[in-house]
């Protein structure tokens, strides 16, 4: 397989999972459990997960520049410099591995209903 190929596919993934969650949140969705829950809802809940997990597995290494450059905002340059980038290590393998537990376990309603497991939910969402 081409790299081509394989970056069309993880691009097609991530617009995908954009399209996906968008406009989903409801003011309930804290409340709401397996039991008193619709099939439909449940269904719509676990491929959000999977989308959310593949999505955070392909755009984890988003999260080394986010932290350079939010450390540099919030602390100054010398901190962004030689702090950012640890943080930046840090949290890519953070988000990657958390996405990769998502999208093996989208089936499990954990935490809560299906809620995500880092907040943000996506890389490039402002905190």
């Amino acid at each position: 397989m081409s790299a081509k190929r394989i970056f069309c596919i993880v691009a097609l993934a991530c617009g995908m999972s954009v399209a996906l969650m968008g406009g989903r949140a409801r003011a309930d969705d804290s409340f709401r459990t397996i039991e008193s829950a619709s099939p439909q809802e449940i269904v719509d809940a676990m491929a959000n997960k999977a989308v959310r997990g593949i999505a955070n597995t392909a755009t984890g290494w988003l999260e080394f520049p986010k932290q350079i450059y939010l450390t540099y905002k919030e602390d100054g340059v010398a901190k962004g410099i030689f702090v950012g980038p640890l943080k930046g290590v840090g949290m890519t393998l953070f988000r990657t591995v958390t996405g990769a537990v998502e999208t093996l376990t989208f089936f499990v309603a954990y935490p809560g209903f299906y809620d995500p497991y880092v907040d943000p939910a996506f890389a490039w969402q402002k905190e």
